[in-house]
This record gives C-alpha cells, structure tokens and sequence, in this order.
C-alpha cells in the first residue's frame, strides 16, 4: 500500500532529510555490554508480523524481538503519532544462520551493492546489526496497513536508499523525511541504503553517534511471552 493522499501533519515533514552519515562501525567495540533481554515490543498503535518466517524462511524465528530499551523508544515513536499513523515492524533480532540465508540469497546476485545485507559473521567482535536485537525494519502505517514509502520492504533497488527521492516533492519522500525524524528523535539511525533499517546501540550506531556501543550478539530466551 503506497501513502498517496495520506494526510502527513505538515509540520511534522523536516525541511531536509535527517540521515546521518554512514560511518564504517569497524572502529566500534562493545566494551561494556548490556544485558538487557529480548522483549516483544507492545503498544496499541504498534503493528508486526514476521515477515522471514511467514516468507517461510527455514531459520527465522517466529516472533519480533529487540532489546528492551530498542522496544520502549519504539513505543515512544509510536506514541507519539497522531491517530490513524502507526507503526509496522516486518523483522528485528535475527539468529546468524537466517542472516546466512539471506545474504547468500540476495548477493547470489553479482551486481548487487554492499550494504543491503551485513555479511553472517559469527566474530563477537562483529556481529551483524539483527543479531544484537538493537536493528529493526520497519515502516508507517496507516489504520494499521503497512506503508511501501517508494518501495517495498526488502527491495534492494537504488530507490531503497532513504534519501533516493529527494529531488521528488511528493508523498513518499515526505513520509520518509517523516519516518527518519520520528525515529531519530527516539534515538536511533537509520541505514543510508535502506530507508526501513533503524539502529539503537549496535557498533554503527555508535560509530554515528559518537557513543559507546551498547549490544553484542545474543540469544532470545527459551521460553518468550507473546
């Protein structure tokens, strides 16, 4: 579902996208890793549905989860919006061997780029965003349908990039513009190539914001409520 005629609060659109400059997280360690757990994110104008283990992936697991301080900055930005706006989260922590899959999937593809994917590295030193539970995707949405802001989820095309339509004055770019703002007032970056993919304490949101990363690789535990 695209955002055309969708009724964006005018003073809610930044005059300039709000995108940090990606910086290379090689230099960021976790020198004092948190413990926080896994958590189910939950507000009422939060919306979610796995999308790799609907997809049907083999190593995807079944629910949404992040960190419990990346869920209570979700539930701000979700908060925050004026009824009918909400949010959609189509995937957040991932176990390494789906990270595998995909990026094998996608760069079975010559041409494609780096960036789309971070590669499945099983080094605690460099852990892949999704691993640490600190990374999530995710859109607006409008009376709880999902939001395609130019793209769908996943597309890996140059028009995925977050700032991709902004010689553009129209609804897409401004609901990007939007997105970005809301979730960088919560605290977290956004990936220059994908305008779904946001961050909180992992080792490229440290290298961004000049802060200490936060996460390493984790586990969720064995037994979760939804």
């Amino acid at each position: 579902v695209a955002p055309a005629d969708l009724n964006i609060p005018e003073r809610s659109i930044p005059a300039a996208p709000a995108i940090g400059t990606l910086i290379d997280p090689d230099g960021a360690v976790v020198e004092h890793e948190s413990d926080e757990p896994l958590v189910v994110p939950r507000h009422p104008k939060l919306s979610m549905v796995p999308a790799y283990s609907r997809g049907g992936w083999a190593s995807a697991h079944p629910t949404v989860l992040v960190r419990s301080s990346v869920a209570d900055r979700l539930c701000d930005v979700a908060e925050d919006l004026p009824s009918p706006w909400g949010l959609h989260i189509f995937d957040a922590w991932r176990p390494v061997e789906l990270q595998a899959e995909l990026f094998d999937a996608a760069y079975a593809d010559p041409d494609l780029p780096p960036g789309f994917l971070a590669p499945p590295s099983t080094d605690p030193r460099t852990p892949p965003p999704h691993l640490t539970g600190g990374s999530v995707d995710l859109t607006l949405s409008w009376r709880g349908i999902p939001l395609s802001l130019g793209t769908p989820f996943d597309a890996f095309w140059d028009t995925a990039h977050t700032a991709a339509l902004e010689d553009l004055d129209d609804v897409n770019r401004n609901a990007r513009r939007w997105l970005v703002a809301l979730m960088r007032s919560a605290g977290f970056i956004v990936l220059h190539c994908e305008w779904w993919h946001f961050e909180f304490g992992t080792r490229r949101w440290a290298a961004i914001t000049g802060h200490d990363a936060m996460y390493g690789a984790t586990m969720p535990p064995q037994k979760i409520t939804n």
